[in-house]
């Protein structure tokens, strides 16, 4: 068994707009890859994000009382508290320094995973610019995996992730926010492990585990490889959504 992962080069700054099919189809091509059945995309957040236009200024945000009060808890910009509320189901923690919250997308994340890192705007301070995550993840890897397949009927998978914190740990993952074409958990409850056990309880968060994988070769500072090809990926594709990976409420023991 292979698993390859290879970051695409060439890939330029994004900005709101650009074809992302197309500027990955390009970077394919340059890597000398030619796309097969089973193969998967794994695309860092912000170049979605970035090409999605979901840039935002600080500057033009009214942060409402709400926003100016939990600000001072946890000592940063109310502007940038506004945008983490508005983009927020719940706050779970609260505390100088840490906001943590349920995202409309599901998952739980610090800062409703709005960062200002890698981010540029086209005016004023560059310091008052942040980026959001992509309203739906699912629809725009849907949206990506239809560009790059075309009409065809290549079987493609297309990832969306993102840096996270995890319960217990130290340190950032990458960590699945939205995806297409593949499966985000694979069941092996029924399945017999070496002795003939037939194991009971084991999911397998398969596209948390390529997510992780991949943001090796990303990187967190300056890497400019936010793109990474995969081959041979374990698991056959099949239509997965991130819904899959969310622990529901009642079953969630860290809140």
């Amino acid at each position: 068994m292979t698993l390859t992962l290879t970051a695409l080069p060439g890939i330029p700054l994004i900005r709101p707009g650009d074809d992302l099919p197309a500027i990955l189809a390009a970077a394919l091509s340059r890597a000398g890859i030619r796309l097969e059945d089973g193969d998967v995309l794994v695309l860092a957040q912000k170049i979605v994000s970035k090409a999605e236009g979901r840039l935002i200024n600080l500057t033009q945000v009214t942060p409402s009382p709400r926003a100016v009060d939990l600000a001072g808890q946890v000592e940063k910009d109310p502007r940038f508290v506004e945008l983490v509320l508005q983009e927020s189901r719940d706050v779970v923690r609260a505390r100088p320094g840490a906001l943590i919250v349920e995202h409309k997308l599901g998952f739980i994340s610090a800062n409703a995973g709005i960062d200002h890192s890698n981010v540029a705007g086209l005016w004023g301070n560059p310091e008052d610019w942040v980026l959001l995550l992509p309203e739906d993840a699912d629809a725009s890897a849907e949206r990506i995996r239809l560009g790059l397949v075309g009409g065809s009927a290549l079987k493609l998978g297309v990832l969306i992730i993102d840096s996270h914190g995890r319960a217990w740990r130290n340190g950032v993952i990458g960590t699945t926010i939205g995806l297409a074409g593949l499966p985000a958990l694979v069941d092996l409850r029924g399945v017999p492990d070496l002795f003939g056990y037939r194991l009971r309880i084991t999911q397998v968060a398969a596209a948390d585990e390529l997510a992780a994988g991949a943001s090796l070769l990303m990187g967190q500072a300056a890497e400019s490889t936010p793109a990474v090809h995969v081959r041979g990926f374990p698991y056959p594709l099949r239509e997965g959504h991130l819904s899959e990976l969310i622990r529901s409420k009642a079953t969630d023991l860290f809140r």
